[in-house]
């Protein structure tokens, strides 16, 4: 079944990379990027002031998010989110390699989570146990199955790369 988007918003490289960019002059500005942020200061800050208790893992503040990060993206697509975000503390020295590394011989949610939130998310979504299974085992689609424009993005890419008005990270 196909529906027409009509009123979804959509968006270009062109609009974003060119329009954007170079005829209206918008600046991207990214301050965050510029100020430290040590996690276990900030998390003691917000139990300080605010009372907060921390959660197991990154984004397990609601029941939805943890089931989809703790397990269906695991699960589903081979996708531990713990990954990057453990990175990002290895690379700003608030984590040691080691310690991620033992983090992730462990799964992000015990069989038991699982269960009880499995059932949970079936419920909220209106739909059985079994349907959400069949969902959780369906045959894997990438982008690539369906039409994009990728060549145009590569495309981009080297000629602003070329142009040296973006640079590729090095490593």
């Amino acid at each position: 079944m196909s529906n027409p988007m009509k009123t979804y918003p959509f968006s270009s490289v062109l609009r974003h990379k060119i329009y954007l960019a170079y005829v209206k002059r918008v600046k991207v500005i990214k301050p965050l990027n510029n100020m430290p942020y040590i996690k276990s200061e900030a998390m003691s800050f917000l139990a300080k002031e605010y009372g907060w208790r921390p959660y197991p893992q990154k984004h397990f503040e609601s029941r939805f998010t943890r089931f989809y990060e703790g397990y269906w993206l695991p699960k589903r697509f081979g996708y531990d989110t713990r990954k990057v975000q453990y990175s990002s503390l290895i690379l700003t020295g608030q984590m040691s390699r080691e310690e991620a590394i033992e983090k992730l011989s462990h799964p992000a949610l015990s069989d038991d989570e699982v269960r009880k939130d499995f059932s949970y998310i079936a419920t909220k979504l209106g739909i059985d146990e079994s349907e959400l299974q069949l969902y959780l085992e369906m045959p894997l689609k990438s982008y690539k199955d369906y039409p994009n424009q990728e060549w145009f993005f590569n495309f981009g890419a080297k000629v602003f790369k070329f142009l040296g008005i973006e640079r590729s990270i090095k490593r």
